[in-house]
């Protein structure tokens, strides 16, 4: 199914479905049809789903960090949700996750992470000393997937286009930084909600040890594990991953 993206004033999103709310974050270098595959099953399993544009490149410069982009997602719980919700978050956006459900556990009621930073991560903002390069573009693109394949042309090309922007590529830079900086080792304990971690066994960004140590770290977590997968699995596995995050979102129910 082709989503239609809606846009105001202060949002543009993706919705779809009818039922409990489920919204999805998206990552630094990623956007809403990283999550195309769950957002047409969440949707027919009885859920409505929101995918917001998080916005990586609107903020001033000095606001351009990850506590921003929570409370934007804050704000667009309020306004477009209306209630606690269903939060989903790869790389970046697992990480504005965790941030929304300390500042605001009012708005969350149970949180999954996939690849998420807030612990450590090799950054991929910084990494582009070749950014003119295409195929050395496509080389650091491949390397997010376990099967290079998954890394198609227009991901490249968006890729691309991203590093060779330079406000882009300044904010880009600057949010990654902001992850690293943003570390929630202390703060884990706290989350006290539902947690469901589900990790790529190769994930080279955010490593497999990052998932264990946010297992330990999260009270109330579960965590599961796709074999042959790297840091997004919802694009990589999605069949795997939207099965083992509905199956959990059920058990939360009884």
């Amino acid at each position: 199914m082709i989503f239609k993206t809606k846009k105001d004033k202060k949002f543009a999103y993706i919705e779809a479905g009818e039922g409990n709310p489920v919204i999805l974050l998206h990552g630094l270098m990623g956007g809403l049809s990283n999550f195309d595959d769950t957002v047409n099953y969440f949707a027919e399993k009885g859920f409505k789903v929101f995918v917001p544009v998080l916005p990586i490149y609107d903020l001033p410069v000095l606001n351009t960090n990850l506590t921003t982009i929570a409370k934007y997602v804050a704000k667009f719980i309020e306004e477009k949700v209306g209630g606690p919700s269903t939060i989903v978050g790869n790389s970046m956006g697992g990480h504005v996750g965790l941030i929304l459900t300390l500042a605001r556990p009012d708005l969350v009621t149970n949180l999954c992470l996939t690849g998420s930073s807030g612990l450590y991560e090799k950054s991929f903002g910084d990494s582009f000393p070749r950014k003119s390069d295409k195929e050395y573009i496509r080389k650091k693109t491949e390397e997010v997937f376990f099967d290079p394949k998954v890394a198609t042309n227009e991901l490249v090309e968006e890729v691309f286009a991203v590093v060779n922007d330079r406000m882009k590529g300044i904010k880009t830079v600057m949010l990654a930084r902001s992850a690293i900086k943003h570390n929630m080792l202390n703060d884990l304990p706290k989350i006290t909600i539902p947690v469901c971690l589900i990790w790529g066994k190769q994930d080279n960004v955010t490593p497999p040890e990052v998932a264990v140590d946010m297992h330990k770290s999260l009270p109330n977590s579960e965590l599961f594990w796709i074999e042959n997968c790297g840091h997004a699995a919802m694009m990589e596995k999605p069949a795997e991953f939207n099965d083992l995050l509905y199956s959990w979102l059920k058990k939360q129910k009884k």
